[in-house]
C-alpha cells in the first residue's frame, strides 16, 4: 500500500464519520423535538434546573421507584 491510498481511504473515512455523525445528531434534535410536543418531557423545566440547585429548592420530579 502506498502513502497516497492510505491518505485516499482516511478522507473517505473521515468523510464518512462526518456524516454518520451529522446524521445521529440530527435524529437526537428530532427526538427531543418531539418528546417535547409530545408531552413527554419538557426540556424547559430541566434547563431552569441550573438556576434552582439549592438544597432547600423544591425537587424537580419524583423518582417513580421511591414514591
Amino acid at each position: 500500500m502506498d502513502l497516497e491510498l492510505i491518505r485516499e481511504l482516511q478522507a473517505y473515512g473521515f468523510f464518512a464519520l462526518v456524516v454518520f455523525l451529522v446524521v445521529v445528531l440530527y435524529s437526537y434534535w428530532y427526538h427531543l423535538y418531539r418528546s417535547e410536543k409530545t408531552g413527554r418531557r419538557n426540556y424547559e423545566k430541566y434547563a431552569d434546573l441550573a438556576l434552582h440547585d439549592d438544597i432547600s429548592d423544591r425537587v424537580l420530579e419524583q423518582n417513580k421507584r421511591s414514591a
